[in-house]
């Protein structure tokens, strides 16, 4: 298992996978970047434009995909929590303290979260929903 942090941008890999990144609050990058592997079927990135940038009207072309698992990015907006993130064989691998303004990847392995007060958390995850189970709680 890897843990590595800059204090502002945090990594958890374990057997080569990544399975978490936390992008904390005071993360301020200065131009494009783009914080995740290529390999990731979940992209995370600021792009980062001058006053006066005109981003010119686009449309994403439809392109398929096969994507295996569901990752999901966390953007905690009030409150302060626990991120407890696990190997695929349910181990603990790593806990990340969490507050407002930090947002984590989930990508790979399980997680969980421990809430320390009242909090709210915006969750973007790949879709669409199922009729089939999704989760396994353990």
């Amino acid at each position: 298992m890897s843990r590595e942090s800059d204090g502002s941008v945090a990594t958890c890999v374990h057997d080569g996978e990544l399975l978490a990144l936390v992008i904390y609050r005071q993360f301020e990058p200065h131009e494009t970047t783009f914080l995740t592997p290529k390999e990731c079927s979940q992209q995370l990135g600021f792009i980062v434009y001058a006053k006066g940038t005109r981003i010119p009207r686009h449309v994403h072309l439809p392109l398929e995909r096969t994507i295996t698992g569901t990752t999901e990015v966390i953007f905690v907006r009030a409150g302060v929590c626990t991120a407890e993130i696990y190997s695929d064989s349910k181990q603990l691998i790593a806990e990340f303290s969490l507050g407002a303004g930090d947002v984590i990847l989930l990508n790979g392995g399980a997680h969980g979260f421990r809430v320390h007060e009242d909090t709210v958390l915006m969750e973007v995850k790949q879709g669409p929903f199922t009729d089939r189970p999704e989760k396994e709680r353990f």
